[in-house]
């Protein structure tokens, strides 16, 4: 790709906005080129923090507006706020072809609900899937759905395995990624009839885009032997939430135990080196950038709470799914 990757960047959402946002896009622009940034947010906010990080007046452009999306706002009330929130605008900057993908850090509700009436749905896709990537013994999953849809059917988890598999060769170039269903079991017996039946669709015809491997259970999500772990958003979301609060819980224990005692310290010291990269394996923030797959436009959702270190992430992602191709491989290959 010869021109400049051009992202939207809704500059005003999530905790510590719009700081967070433009001290990520200084992180993502230092170790990047041949990407644009488009802007949309309060000049009198923005401007100041473009010179404190040292934003090249190259690298982007800005767009004002003092009008925002709110965190406890509904996704309709959100969406009857107009088009010249900073949440609207940089979706639509994609409608109208000024940008290639959208990063938000703002409320989820209203980045769908407002992506899906501009974006539209790509043809024979019934619904979108929200997926992000975890860590595992053997590198990185993609996981979805994880919270965009509570009931699902199963041409609904056949069409997130293709999107799920497209995002996983768009980030990866894996030639053939390898996917299961998140189920109770891994026999065909168990589970409920939607996954049995999925099971059967995905089984019965082979894929040229994936292999199709069968069940999957959750203590096997981190082994790292399957590459796309399917599921409805029910299910996917609160094996999300476990996730991250086992993570969360194992690096504050931990931290207290070398820090409880004289013997503590001393190992913490000696074992810095290691200590670190364990910790960076569980650091959120080094995944962050959830995708909203079966739009016809990529949309990055990045954690509210993270740092300008996890957007600057959000940032890599999204610029990995342009690079990749992944909507038109998802079109290439959805029935």
């Amino acid at each position: 790709m010869n021109n400049p990757i051009i992202i939207a960047i809704d500059a005003m959402g999530g905790d510590d906005a719009p700081n967070k946002v433009i001290e990520g896009i200084s992180l993502h622009s230092r170790q990047t080129t041949n990407i644009y940034y488009k802007i949309f947010g309060n000049k009198n906010l923005i401007d100041p923090l473009i010179k404190k990080f040292k934003i090249s007046e190259s690298r982007f452009n800005l767009v004002h507006t003092d009008k925002i999306v709110e965190g406890e706002d509904t996704a309709l009330s959100a969406a009857k706020k107009g088009k010249e929130t900073s949440l609207w605008l940089a979706i639509d900057a994609l409608k109208k072809n000024e940008a290639h993908a959208i990063v938000s850090a703002g409320n989820t509700g209203a980045l769908f609900l407002i992506s899906k009436l501009n974006l539209k749905m790509i043809e024979n896709i019934d619904k979108p899937a929200l997926s992000a990537l975890w860590p595992s013994k053997k590198g990185m999953n993609v996981v979805l759905d994880l919270g965009a849809n509570i009931e699902c059917n199963s041409k609904n988890l056949v069409d997130f395995s293709i999107m799920g598999s497209a995002l996983h060769k768009a980030l990866f170039t894996s030639s053939k990624p390898r996917v299961a269903l998140l189920n109770i079991g891994s026999e065909e017996i168990k589970g409920n009839a939607i996954i049995k039946d999925a099971y059967q669709l995905l089984n019965e015809k082979k894929h040229k885009l994936f292999d199709f491997t069968g069940y999957i259970e959750g203590n096997n999500i981190m082994e790292g032997n399957i590459n796309v772990i399917v599921a409805d958003g029910f299910t996917g979301n609160i094996a999300l939430k476990t996730a991250e609060g086992t993570s969360n819980f194992i690096i504050s224990e931990l931290k207290r135990a070398l820090s409880s005692s004289t013997i503590g310290k001393i190992s913490s010291f000696i074992n810095f080196s290691n200590l670190k990269k364990f910790k960076n394996k569980l650091d959120p923030r080094l995944y962050n950038g959830a995708i909203l797959l079966g739009l016809n436009k990529p949309v990055i959702k990045s954690h509210g709470s993270t740092d300008s270190i996890g957007f600057s992430n959000s940032l890599r992602v999204c610029e990995k799914t342009i690079r990749g191709n992944l909507i038109d491989q998802i079109k290439e290959n959805i029935v």
